[in-house]
């Protein structure tokens, strides 16, 4: 077991749940992750992790993207969740020219008046065009589809800050 993990199984509650809020921004999951420790490897920690998402009501849901900066903003602020979320959107950081940023901005919005929340896609790796294709697919998907599908998003995105937290091991 790396001693990142082990140092995280020895933290206080309150000090695991803080440390997993950057990973899922949801009170529920935090906790549960947090009591069911210790982990015996990551596999463990994000099989764990998973099913607590799965689990979340869709008010934790919505707890946890009110976290999540819109596709194409810089997330604020120097703590580790924005410093992960500028990671995972620099895609579009080089190369996105203005029509894509655009048409990035008027996709946010019209997701958000049609679903109710900011969209939320796991956008590490994917370039500025792949995630306005992804935003224009799922702009079609009726509320219970796309719900499931920000559940796996969600999913997608707190396995990769798993990992990296596990990997930093403060």
């Amino acid at each position: 077991m790396p001693d990142s993990l082990n140092a995280f199984n020895a933290r206080s509650p309150a000090e695991a749940e803080e440390e997993l809020l950057a990973c899922c921004a949801s009170r529920a999951f935090a906790g549960k992750v947090a009591a069911l420790r210790p982990y015996r490897d990551l596999d463990g920690l994000v099989a764990a992790a998973g099913a607590a998402v799965r689990e979340l009501s869709w008010a934790e849901v919505l707890e946890a993207l009110r976290a999540h900066p819109r596709i194409g903003e810089r997330a604020g602020g120097d703590d580790r969740q924005a410093s992960w979320s500028r990671q995972e959107q620099s895609g579009l950081d080089d190369g996105v020219d203005d029509e894509v940023r655009a048409a990035l901005l008027e996709g946010n919005r019209a997701y958000e008046e049609r679903f109710g929340h900011v969209y939320l896609v796991c956008a590490t790796g994917l370039s500025g065009a792949e995630l306005l294709g992804r935003l224009r697919e799922r702009l079609g998907n009726d509320e219970e589809r796309e719900r499931e599908v920000v559940r796996g998003e969600l999913a997608a995105i707190t396995r990769l800050r798993l990992g990296k937290l596990v990997k930093e091991g403060r």
